[in-house]
């Protein structure tokens, strides 16, 4: 496990720089793997260096999609998040996090046209909003797969960065259903915000 100090949902893509020796553990175990996964979970009290942090139960799996061993001993390293999961019980640190965890599935997937219409239009408010507040600063066109309609509403979750505690509640909702509509709702929310930065 690699408790961080933020939520990270499906479909997003992890930079990890990794310079703690228990992390660097982890990174030398997941490199000997065929098929490197590893979970992660939003850190509640705490900070990622150094350990006693107080750790959701809920995450993803990510998968290593590159990595680097540096000189050093650090590692350079790029995971995707790939499905949600609860942790059933934490172990020890030894000498990194350890926890034995479930994949949980949506309990609904059913995600209606309408909604990804709505979430995608929210989605144009926010980054043109942005756009505006820093204007110099490179802003791209999120690309988002519809081809598999909940994976592009992740994308599109994604993309509208809101903050940790706000991804945490869309990763706790147990389906689709309830999740569009909450989005939909923090993501009008932070349109508004940013509008009214604008002027």
């Amino acid at each position: 496990m690699f408790p961080l100090e933020q939520t990270v949902l499906p479909s997003a893509m992890v930079p990890l720089h990794i310079f703690e020796e228990r992390y660097r553990a982890l990174a030398r175990f997941l490199a000997a793997l065929d098929e490197p996964e590893f979970g992660i979970t939003m850190i509640e009290r705490g900070r990622e260096v150094g350990g006693d942090d107080l750790r959701t139960n809920v995450g993803v799996v990510a998968r290593v999609v590159q990595a680097e061993e540096f000189p050093d001993g650090r590692w350079g390293m790029i995971a995707m998040a790939t499905r949600r999961i609860r942790v059933e019980r934490w172990s020890a640190d030894d000498p990194y996090p350890k926890a034995l965890v479930e994949d949980w599935p949506d309990s609904d997937t059913d995600i209606a046209p309408e909604a990804l219409s709505q979430l995608t239009s929210a989605l144009e408010r926010i980054l043109a909003a942005t756009r505006l507040l820093a204007p110099n600063r490179k802003i791209n066109e999120p690309a988002v797969n519809f081809d598999d309609p909940t994976y592009g509403a992740w994308q599109l979750v994604v993309s509208a960065q809101l903050g940790a505690l706000d991804n945490q509640r869309l990763l706790r909702e147990p389906g689709w259903h309830k999740r569009a509509e909450l989005a939909l709702e923090l993501f009008d929310q932070r349109a508004e915000v940013l509008e009214a930065l604008v002027g």
